[in-house]
């Protein structure tokens, strides 16, 4: 991969990065929203020190770690990537709290365009502004959309040091499970 430099970086804020997405997936799996290197490359989860990639492998979603230049190949594994809010920033604190509320509703339709079994939301902050769930803990929640099942994941981002590559992947294990069984 070609190295970006700050002003290639600078460039990409705001960008929209566009979906993965299919019907009937098994998953869809929705960042907080895009960050610089994500919009500037134009695949998901493409900053380096991001464990999405390694945890979605470590916790059986992938047969093989892929890359994100590969995540074309998430559908024929039931998968999918979207984000609460599409436009690119530096960090997730630059985002208004009308931003993940209007994050929340749009991300509400295309879950029920979509029908995935399970919306798996990584980072419970950005699931509580979205949905405006103050109580929401990592886990399966109660609320569904449309018939979707609802999960929050750990935030896959370096900066999340509470949790490590093998607890994330057990945790993104959990979820693997249960969208095995139905």
């Amino acid at each position: 991969m070609t190295r970006l430099t700050p002003a290639d970086l600078e460039a990409a804020r705001d960008r929209l990065v566009p979906d993965v997405v299919a019907d009937g997936l098994h998953v869809l799996f929705c960042g907080i929203n895009p960050g610089l290197m994500t919009a500037a490359t134009g695949h998901h989860f493409a900053r380096p020190g991001n464990r999405f990639w390694p945890v979605l492998h470590l916790s059986g979603f992938t047969p093989r770690l892929l890359k994100p230049s590969e995540q074309g190949e998430l559908p024929s594994y039931g998968l999918g990537i979207t984000n609460v809010v599409a436009r690119a920033t530096a960090r997730a604190d630059e985002l208004t709290a009308e931003e993940y509320r209007e994050g929340g509703r749009l991300l509400t339709a295309k879950v029920e365009l979509l029908r995935p079994r399970w919306l798996a939301v990584v980072g419970v902050t950005a699931y509580r502004a979205a949905f405006d769930d103050r109580k929401a803990a990592i886990g399966p929640q109660d609320r569904l959309i449309g018939t979707s099942r609802v999960w929050v994941l750990p935030n896959p981002s370096g900066l999340n040091a509470h949790w490590t590559a093998a607890t994330m992947a057990q945790e993104y294990g959990r979820l693997r499970a249960a969208a095995a069984e139905g």
